[in-house]
């Protein structure tokens, strides 16, 4: 037997429990849920969960929301998130735009910024950038709500961000935001998400070994995430209900996928995956930024340069096509700011490739649709590469919020009387 790992960890499980119970809180909304339901959607036993959102309660995250008839005995006691208590930044890194936002608990954005970027200015330059417009951002914010980033009112979670989100800086922060939790990054790849390290970005390769996250941490004296920028979209739409099985197609300055299978993002051991602009399609094909020829990302540039957009689209459905052919995956979606100069023609025209291959290989035509809130997703998903790990969902969906076809919620049994 291996003691090393037979073992429970029961802190975790404890953080694992009130992230249950903080998901089953944000997906209620304002109407709220009551315990005797927190209890029956995730399996823990009615004692567990008195003691879960009394401790959440002191914490300021959770606040009564009234009464709601049952249907015997006194009325049960309605809870609900409270969203205010805590914020998380969100910062699109393109390759000549900068985009920041600030998003409350409930995933509403309540602010948002943004100013050229001169990406291949390096990294200092960068992360200078970055970090003015982060603190523009609350400086607005504090003006306009006055007390609603208190100094004072610091918030303990108490279910853990990942190693990954918790390379702050000793320095304490230039502006009075506690109840921000963190920022999320999110700009073109390749880098390695669990350091925050750069890699050879295409087009930018003075940006290797770039140690993105320990800088602007250092420069915040806040929590950083750094993903892909295909990767932090994917993981919002998941988020948002947008499937199981997908790929998201960002094609704006550059040309990425973001993946989701199994209901969770796939990053790759290394953060390699969704390498999509650079498929090579064309073995005499012209120069790519990444040094092959013919890869999909130049050919696509190079037709919307030109004025073709429907030979954009055909490029980009041939390169989806591969992919759904490859993963069997049951959806694609469409983003980037090049998508939506011309959102219906890229649509038609991948949908168009898609259909065909599908008739001729006498398999289901997958469906190819615009990404729902394209124009943010990039950068509201990257305040859920903070926000998501607080509710336990940092890999998609929670299985505890889902049902197993029975009706009936699925958990583990063995977490069900920890608190």
């Amino acid at each position: 037997m291996n003691r090393a790992n037979s073992g429970i960890n029961l802190a975790a499980l404890r953080g694992h429990n009130a992230a249950l119970v903080l998901d089953l809180l944000r997906t209620a909304g304002d109407e709220g849920i009551s315990r005797l339901e927190l209890a029956e959607r995730t399996g823990l036993t009615p004692q567990g969960v008195s003691k879960i959102t009394a401790r959440l309660r002191e914490q300021g995250l959770v606040t009564e929301a009234g009464r709601r008839a049952s249907t015997g005995g006194k009325p049960r006691t309605v809870l609900r998130l409270v969203p205010d208590a805590g914020y998380a930044v969100g910062l699109h890194l393109d390759r000549d735009e900068l985009t920041a936002v600030l998003v409350d608990l409930a995933g509403t954005v309540v602010a948002e910024r943004r100013s050229p970027l001169a990406f291949g200015a390096g990294g200092d330059a960068v992360v200078e950038a970055a970090a003015t417009e982060v603190e523009g951002l609350l400086a607005e914010v504090e003006t306009e709500a006055g007390a609603d980033l208190d100094p004072d009112a610091e918030v303990d979670t108490g279910t853990g961000m990942g190693a990954e989100a918790e390379a702050a800086a000793d320095a304490q922060p230039p502006y009075p935001a506690p109840r921000v939790l963190g920022v999320g990054v999110a700009l073109p790849g390749p880098l390695d998400h669990a350091s925050g390290v750069l890699h050879r970005v295409t087009g930018f390769p003075e940006w290797d070994g770039f140690p993105l996250r320990d800088a602007l941490a250092g420069r915040l004296g806040l929590p950083v995430v750094v993903d892909k920028d295909t990767n932090a979209a994917a993981l919002g739409l998941a988020l948002a209900g947008s499937g199981d099985s997908f790929a998201y197609l960002h094609l704006g300055t550059g040309l990425g996928a973001g993946l989701v299978l199994g209901g969770r993002p796939y990053r790759g051991p290394h953060t390699g995956a969704g390498e999509f602009g650079h498929q090579v399609i064309q073995l005499d094909g012209p120069l790519c930024g990444c040094g092959n020829h013919g890869c999909i990302e130049v050919l696509c540039l190079a037709a919307v340069a030109a004025g073709s957009v429907d030979e954009a689209a055909r490029v980009l459905g041939e390169g989806a096509a591969n992919m759904v052919g490859l993963l069997d995956i049951d959806l694609v979606l469409l983003g980037g700011r090049t998508v939506a100069s011309a959102e219906e023609r890229f649509v038609d025209g991948v949908r168009a490739v898609l259909r065909e291959r599908a008739r001729r290989a006498g398999t289901v035509e997958v469906p190819v649709l615009r990404a729902p809130g394209a124009a943010t997703a990039v950068v509201e998903g990257a305040a859920q590469l903070v926000l998501a790990p607080l509710f336990g969902r940092a890999n998609g969906h929670f299985p505890a919020n889902r049902e197993d076809g029975t009706g009936r919620q699925k958990q583990n049994r063995k977490d069900r009387n920890l608190s």
